[in-house]
């Protein structure tokens, strides 16, 4: 089971850490990926990592500010976010699947889900 958590309030130009754990469950073999929603849009890929690797993936408008990690000893994926801007706003979601490369970006390729965090960036 998926629990993404660290989702909050924050001013623009501010920082945010997402995490992501699988309780009783490993992430060998899968890659992790974190998307974002806003109510009535699709879901959009914003960052995804290989475990087995670390190979990174990152949506255009997210490079550069944000960053993916894994830590293994803690079964855990982050997201560092930084230089927040007001169109971050979304819930946040993470899943992991088993995508091709060139699949990485899409979420029909992630077949578990968990319960989204909100991101709220407003001053």
């Amino acid at each position: 089971q998926l629990q993404a958590s660290g989702g909050g309030l924050v001013q623009p130009g501010g920082s945010l850490r997402l995490s992501c754990g699988a309780s009783g469950s490993s992430f060998s073999s899968y890659t992790v990926g974190w998307f974002r929603q806003d109510p009535g849009k699709d879901r959009d890929f914003v960052a995804g990592i290989r475990w087995s690797g670390g190979t990174t993936y990152y949506a255009d408008p997210v490079k550069g500010r944000f960053t993916i990690s894994r830590d293994y000893a803690k079964n855990t994926v982050y997201l560092q976010m930084d230089s927040l801007k007001p169109e971050d706003t979304a819930v946040y979601y993470c899943a992991v699947g088993r995508p091709i490369t060139s699949a990485a970006k899409n979420p029909s390729m992630y077949y578990y889900w968990g319960p989204g965090t909100l991101v709220t960036v407003s001053s």
